[in-house]
C-alpha cells in the first residue's frame, strides 16, 4: 500500500510540473521559471506547489522541485533494489532498517502539515523554514519507534506543530536580527523541538505504542551476500555520494544521484532557479563534495571503527552557509570545506554520544551543525577578505 502511495505521489508531482510547464511557459524568460518568479507569485497555487516540492530538497540548499523529485525517485530505486536483493543497491537505505516507506510517509505528511499550518507566513520577502519537518523529528521517530500509522502520523503532527514553529521563532527573532545564517536557526530549532517531543513520548508512551502491538506489514528484503568494505577509493567515492542524502535519513547513492541530477537539470534549464536564485549551484556542489571527501579521508579510521560517521554534517550546514554568505570564490569553498570537515563530524559524534537513550542521535548532529557554522563562518569570512 505504501509503495503505491509513494509511486502515486511521484507521478502526481511529475504530472503537475508538466502541466505547469505546458500552461505557463509564455510567462517565463527562460526554459523554467526562476526562484524569484516562484516567491513573487505566492500564494498562487502553482507557486505554492513549487515551494512545497522544493522543501523536500531544501536541506541540501537546492530548493527545487526537480531535485526533490529526483531525491524521492532515487530513494525509491534504492529501496526497491534493497528489497529485491540487487547487488547494485548501494549503501542500504535508511541504515538497513527496512523502514523507508514509513519514514518517507511520515516526513512527507509532516511537510504538508507544516505548509498547511505555516505556509501563510511565506512571502516574496519573508523566507520561512517550512521544510524543517521533512528532515527531522518525523523520520527520527520512525527510526526510534518503528513503523506503523500511529508513529508516522504522530511524528508528522509533532514535526509540524513543534519543529517548524521553533525553527521559525529562532530564525526570525534571533538569526535575522543578529545577521546570523538562517541554517543556525533551522538546525537549532530541530534540536530543541525534537528534545521536547522525545521527552513527551517518554512520559506519554501511548503516542508511539499501542496496548495491542500494531502489526506492520513489511516486505522482507532478499539478503545479498556482501563482502566487507575495503574502505578504498571506490568505497570513498560511494560514501561521498551517499552523504548528499544523509540529512533526510536516506544515506544511499541512488537517492543522492537523483537529488544531484535533478538539481543539475534545474540549473541547465535556468541557472537562477535552484539555490534561491543565486546561480551558485556549481560552486555549492563542488564545496559539498569537497567537504565530504575531506571528511571521509580525514576520518577514515573512525568509519572503519564505528561503521558510520557523520561526515555529512558540514555538507548541509557550514559549506552552504559560507557560500551563500561570502560567495563562490575558491577561498570560500576550500576554507569552509576543510574547516567543516575537521570540526563538524567529531563534534557531532561527541554530542550524539551524550544524547539520552530515549532520543535519536540526530539531535547531536544538528547541534553540531549550529555550533560549527557559528564558529567557522567568521573565520571563513576573514580568510576570504585577506
Amino acid at each position: 500500500m505504501l509503495d503505491s502511495m509513494i509511486i502515486g505521489l511521484l507521478l502526481s508531482a511529475t504530472a503537475l510540473i508538466v502541466w505547469l510547464s505546458m500552461n505557463n511557459h509564455s510567462l517565463w524568460s527562460a526554459r523554467w521559471p526562476d526562484y524569484g518568479h516562484m516567491v513573487s507569485n505566492l500564494p498562487e497555487p502553482t507557486a505554492w506547489l513549487r515551494w512545497v516540492l522544493g522543501d523536500i530538497s531544501e536541506v541540501a540548499f537546492y530548493k527545487h522541485e526537480f531535485a526533490s523529485i529526483g531525491l524521492l525517485a532515487g530513494a525509491y530505486l534504492g529501496y526497491w533494489a534493497n528489497r529485491t536483493g540487487k547487488s547494485w543497491q548501494g549503501f542500504t537505505i535508511c541504515y538497513g532498517s527496512g523502514l523507508w516507506p514509513w519514514l518517507v510517509t511520515s516526513s512527507l505528511l509532516g511537510l504538508v502539515l507544516s505548509n498547511l499550518v505555516w505556509g501563510w507566513t511565506v512571502t516574496a520577502t519573508s523566507w520561512q523554514p517550512t521544510f524543517a519537518a521533512f528532515v527531522s523529528l518525523p523520520a527520527a521517530m520512525v527510526l526510534m519507534f518503528g513503523g506503523g500509522w500511529k508513529v508516522a502520523i504522530n511524528g508528522a503532527i509533532m514535526g509540524a506543530l513543534f519543529v517548524t514553529p521553533m525553527c521559525m521563532l529562532i530564525v526570525n527573532y534571533v538569526c535575522n536580527p543578529l545577521g546570523l545564517p538562517v541554517v543556525i536557526g533551522n538546525v537549532s530549532g530541530m534540536a530543541i523541538a525534537s528534545i521536547g517531543a522525545f521527552v513527551l513520548c517518554r512520559y506519554i508512551p501511548s503516542l508511539v505504542t499501542s496496548a495491542a502491538p500494531e502489526q506492520v506489514a513489511e516486505e522482507a528484503s532478499i539478503p545479498v551476500t556482501a563482502k566487507a568494505p575495503d574502505y578504498g577509493v571506490v568505497w570513498s567515492i560511494r560514501r561521498v555520494l551517499a552523504d548528499f542524502s544523509e540529512a533526510p535519513f536516506f544515506g544511499n547513492e541512488w537517492a543522492s544521484l537523483g537529488l544531484i541530477v535533478g538539481a543539475l537539470l534545474a540549473f541547465t534549464l535556468n541557472p537562477m532557479s535552484p539555490v534561491y536564485g543565486t546561480g551558485l549551484l556549481p560552486q555549492l556542489l563542488a564545496g559539498q563534495a569537497l567537504t565530504s571527501a575531506l571528511g571521509v579521508l580525514i576520518w577514515r579510521k573512525q568509519w572503519i571503527a564505528r561503521g558510520w560517521y557523520p561526515t555529512y554534517v558540514p555538507l548541509v550546514s557550514v559549506v552552504p552557509a559560507a557560500i551563500l554568505t561570502y560567495g563562490g570564490d575558491w577561498q570560500v569553498i576550500v576554507s569552509s570545506a576543510l574547516l567543516g570537515a575537521l570540526i563538524a563530524p567529531p563534534l557531532a559524534c561527541a554530542l550524539a554520544q551524550r544524547v539520552p537513550g530515549h532520543m535519536h542521535g540526530f539531535i547531536g548532529n544538528v547541534l553540531s551543525m549550529a555550533i560549527s557554522t557559528l564558529l567557522i563562518l567568521p573565520l571563513v569570512g576573514w580568510l576570504a577578505s585577506h
